[in-house]
């Protein structure tokens, strides 16, 4: 694997219960980095000489405010471009929200990725991420928008909040949307769903590491664990068509996993996650280290 980025799920709390959110995040989650684990998996990815980038996100990373901007701040020094994403619950009013972000401003090559649809709020344009856009411009950070399409609503005509451009992302049907959004949306065939849109395993470019240790290739599938193992030893041993879970996927994607196992199934799909994730939900007897953890599967809701 020629790993280029670290995604830090700094914590899967967050201050929201997003219907669409595919690592669960909610108030009553558990699960948050220490420093020094940052530390060591940031001395990890420098090793392997390969990564570029580190992301910092969530659940929501500022409700754990000084550590996320030790790890900007930190990762930067390293060498490392650094992107956080954030629903902005502090960004109160701009003059506030210039506060919050003055520090990371300080670091340099870090950039914002904020959330703006009608999973975080009432409206397409969430005040609060208006405020965080403008003072971002105005400490001359690098920001951009992200809003997830909602099942039973139109994408809105404008492309822009405070001058920012919006990029719209396809919702995916994993995760707590599984239980929440399935039955708002046409479906497919289980059978077209013969690939993974979203990743290609054989030629891995980026990792999630959480807070129990788990580097997830796709949350919930995990390749490793680095409290058990030194994290650039996993990467460089990561073998996808060893793994019973990548191997089908890289195949002939969920229809395949689904084949494999012989699993029960409905006739159709919302998309090719949601088959993917209710056949893994299946199999998480048979693979508990690899389909992990707990909180990706909703387990800690139930």
């Amino acid at each position: 694997m020629s790993l280029k980025g670290v995604h830090f799920l700094l914590t899967y709390r967050c201050d929201l219960e997003c219907d669409h959110c595919f690592v669960w995040g909610s108030p009553k989650a558990k699960g948050v980095f220490t420093l020094k684990q940052i530390r060591n998996i940031l001395a990890e990815a420098k090793k392997l000489e390969t990564v570029n980038f580190v992301s910092i996100e969530g659940g929501e990373p500022f409700l754990y405010y000084p550590i996320m901007v030790k790890t900007a701040k930190e990762a930067v020094n390293l060498g490392f471009h650094v992107e956080i994403l954030s629903n902005c619950y502090w960004a109160t009013s701009k003059e506030d929200a210039v506060e919050w972000l003055l520090p990371i401003a300080n670091a340099r090559d870090v950039e914002l990725s904020l959330s703006s649809d009608l999973y975080h709020g009432e409206s397409w344009e969430i005040e609060e991420v208006k405020n965080a856009v403008e003072a971002a411009h105005a400490l001359k950070m690098k920001v951009g928008v992200i809003s997830v399409k909602y099942p039973s609503a139109e994408v809105p005509c404008s492309n822009e909040i405070a001058g920012t451009k919006v990029s719209f992302w396809e919702l995916m049907y994993r995760g707590r949307a599984c239980s929440k959004l399935t039955e708002k949306t046409n479906k497919k065939s289980w059978r077209e769903f013969t690939q993974c849109p979203y990743e290609d395993f054989t030629k891995q470019e980026r990792v999630h590491i959480d807070p129990f240790g788990y580097l997830h290739v796709c949350q919930g599938i995990s390749i490793g664990n680095a409290w058990r193992k030194p994290f650039s030893e996993i990467i460089e041993e990561y073998n996808p068509y060893a793994n019973p879970i990548l191997e089908p996927l890289i195949h002939g994607g969920p229809a395949a996993l689904v084949e494999k196992f012989g699993l029960p199934h409905d006739e159709v799909y919302a998309d090719a996650c949601h088959l993917c994730y209710a056949a893994r939900c299946m199999l998480r007897d048979k693979y508990p280290d690899i389909l992990t953890p707990d909180q990706m599967y909703g387990e800690l809701e139930r």
